[in-house]
């Protein structure tokens, strides 16, 4: 099962911080398994084959998390 996994990063929107060993907290948009791509936040190593615990949103979950952002001060 795990030999199916497959990610391609389709979108390379920026990096929220950076940490040790040069890993990034990343905003990307992802196709996990051929599947449509996806926002995708979560640490990833330098050469992006090794990542994180993360979160994967459709557009319209990213479009309310912008409208909660946006009613911070």
């Amino acid at each position: 099962m795990a030999d199916d996994f497959s990610f391609e990063i389709t979108e390379k929107l920026g990096v929220l911080s950076e940490g040790k060993g040069g890993w990034t907290v990343e905003l990307n948009k992802v196709s996990w398994g051929g599947r449509p791509s996806k926002w995708d936040i979560r640490p990833w190593s330098p050469d992006h084959q090794k990542m994180g615990k993360g979160i994967t949103l459709t557009d319209d979950e990213i479009a309310s998390l912008k409208s909660l952002l946006e009613k911070i001060s």
